[in-house]
């Protein structure tokens, strides 16, 4: 689905329109300065769950290169240090 495209001077003059959408929809919206992309609007909601999704992305990437190089631990060492660093927040 292509994301709804949207002059800059909407975002000026129908802002709450455009915040609702976003809400609703749960889509981007595309802004645009001179007939060319330039800021893209989104939720609060999808935002933070983009951002989650990505850090649990990276966050993989980086087991796969530690089991690709051999860095390994036993299983019960990796909890412990998982269970020390959720009660150190």
């Amino acid at each position: 689905m292509q994301p709804e495209i949207r002059p800059s001077a909407d975002l000026r003059n129908h802002y709450s329109e455009i915040s609702k959408q976003c809400k609703e929809s749960r889509e981007p919206i595309v802004i645009t300065v001179n007939g060319r992309g330039d800021t893209v609007v989104l939720g609060i909601q999808q935002y933070n769950q983009m951002k989650a999704e990505l850090e649990l992305l990276r966050t993989l990437a980086e087991a796969e290169d530690d089991v690709k190089n051999g860095r390994l631990e036993p299983v019960q060492e990796t909890f412990d240090g998982i269970r020390s660093a959720l009660q150190s927040r």
